[in-house]
């Protein structure tokens, strides 16, 4: 199977270099990576020109994050997705971990594995895990998928529509509710395959946008549900919390005990 991955890069020369190498040095074979760049100013249209024909680059004008993935994927031709942001990574044998998950899991449409949660130096902040799909546990915010280790069949991804191009804080969790809502199954692999990167200039570090992501994800609760939020959603939402910690308990430890321990080390790639 051919996979085809997707960066997006605006002014994050920064980083863009870790994550294109982590795409290039994969150890799977059919691997078609493009790199999508509106017009950043700081160096990372020279990063990317350098990789040479080992990159499609694509430096269109775009509106946003998600009208810049629609570009780059419209653009591929794998039977596998997936795509980093330019302030991600992924680790070593992600790719043919993910595609031989696919081959044992023919039925599953969208597969997602862990990442580790680092911070601008690549210091482990903590563990983050990917949970079973469902879309009342979406609806009630206890089914989180981490963007940088999930997968996905082409098919899947035309049958949703792409992304919401009016999105600008959760694309990514959208395009999940769409898929689900178009039928696609979902797995869970217990693997780590990614970096997630928080940092001040980042939309997940900074929180300059939770203001509309508040309204986006309000949005997506009347997609999943067909109505508004309630006061008394607030129970569900606690009882789909408590199942999802009880579900993975080796899971919440782990994340307990890093919150409260702190996890060490750094990830070289």
């Amino acid at each position: 199977m051919k996979v085809s991955i997707v960066t997006i890069s605006f002014n994050q020369a920064q980083y863009l270099e870790r994550a294109m190498r982590s795409v290039l040095t994969q150890d799977y074979p059919d691997v078609e990576y493009i790199v999508v760049d509106p017009g950043s100013t700081d160096g990372s249209r020279d990063l990317i020109s350098a990789q040479g024909s080992r990159i499609k680059a694509i430096l269109d004008n775009d509106n946003g994050p998600a009208d810049g993935l629609n570009k780059g994927f419209a653009a591929a031709t794998g039977d596998i997705f997936g795509y980093i942001n330019a302030d991600d990574a992924f680790l070593p044998g992600a790719l043919r971990e993910a595609v031989a998950a696919f081959e044992r899991n023919p039925s599953a449409d969208v597969i997602s594995g862990h990442s580790y949660v680092v911070d601008k130096d690549a210091r482990i902040l903590r563990l983050g895990y990917s949970d079973r799909f469902g879309l009342a546990q979406r609806a009630h915010g206890s089914a989180t998928l981490l963007q940088q280790s999930t997968f996905f069949r082409r098919q899947a991804f035309l049958d949703a529509g792409g992304f919401n191009t009016d999105n600008h804080t959760c694309w990514d969790g959208e395009l999940m509710v769409d898929m689900a809502m178009a039928g696609k199954q979902f797995r869970v692999e217990d693997r780590f395959w990614a970096l997630f990167t928080l940092h001040p200039g980042g939309i997940s570090g900074s929180g300059r946008l939770l203001e509309r992501y508040i309204q986006d994800e309000h949005r997506l609760f009347r997609k999943i549900m067909g109505r508004d939020r309630q006061p008394l959603d607030s129970l569900p939402d606690a009882a789909y919390r408590a199942l999802r910690l009880a579900s993975h308990p080796a899971h919440t430890l782990r994340l307990l005990y890093g919150r409260v321990a702190g996890e060490r080390g750094r990830i070289d790639l």
